[in-house]
């Protein structure tokens, strides 16, 4: 088994395995309540396989992608986290999902892993914490507001696989302020900008 990305006292991190997919779709299919909340549905046949496959878009910039295995002490798998460092913003580490079955939420299981990601993310350099969150899933609203999350954007009308929602996007500054977060994010829109209007113009001129 590949060495634990990082650890809390109940659920060790590490790399998912193709082998361990079957696994997490049984998961999924006993414990539908996230599914039914955020996606109108229970969980696909080949949800698991779907989430195991995602990769971040490829317009976008990004440093290394983890689709994490969460054991507990016995070595058995217990639900699933995706996180992608540098996800559109160097220095902002995207928790993309946190998966954990129902009977393992209110037991503090949740926060610790949180503070374990939270250490790990911080020691690589990461200096704000990002994710979305579906408005309509106020449990999971509720706990990031709790963790020190600050809903940064609201957007709406967005499929998130079979249902249409409002999504929050949600910030946790750690080393870096909110106010830089936002200026940096303001800068690279400003070069994505540039960049488009300088192929439309390169594409333009080629035509001539």
């Amino acid at each position: 088994m590949p060495e634990a990305v990082f650890a809390s006292a109940d659920l060790a991190a590490h790399p998912l395995r193709a082998e361990q997919v079957p696994a997490l779709q049984a998961l999924f299919s006993a414990h539908p309540g996230y599914f039914r909340t955020v996606n109108g549905r229970d969980a696909l046949p080949d949800e698991a396989q779907q989430e195991f496959d995602e990769r971040p878009p490829p317009h976008l910039p990004w440093r290394e992608h983890h689709h994490l295995a969460l054991l507990d002490r016995h070595g058995r798998l217990q639900g699933t986290a995706v996180v992608t460092e540098d996800l559109c913003t160097p220095g902002c580490t995207h928790l993309g999902l946190l998966w954990l079955p129902d009977p393992l939420h209110g037991l503090g299981i949740g926060q610790r892993w949180h503070a374990a990601y939270q250490a790990w993310a911080r020691q690589r350099g990461a200096r704000w914490l990002r994710l979305g969150v579906v408005e309509a899933n106020t449990r999971a609203a509720d706990f990031w507001q709790r963790l020190g999350y600050q809903r940064l954007r609201v957007r709406e009308g967005v499929d998130t696989g079979g249902r249409v929602n409002t999504l929050w996007t949600m910030l946790q500054p750690l080393d870096g302020g909110l106010d830089e977060y936002l200026e940096r994010r303001s800068e690279e829109h400003t070069s994505e900008l540039q960049s488009r209007l300088h192929l439309v113009c390169r594409l333009l001129l080629e035509k001539k």
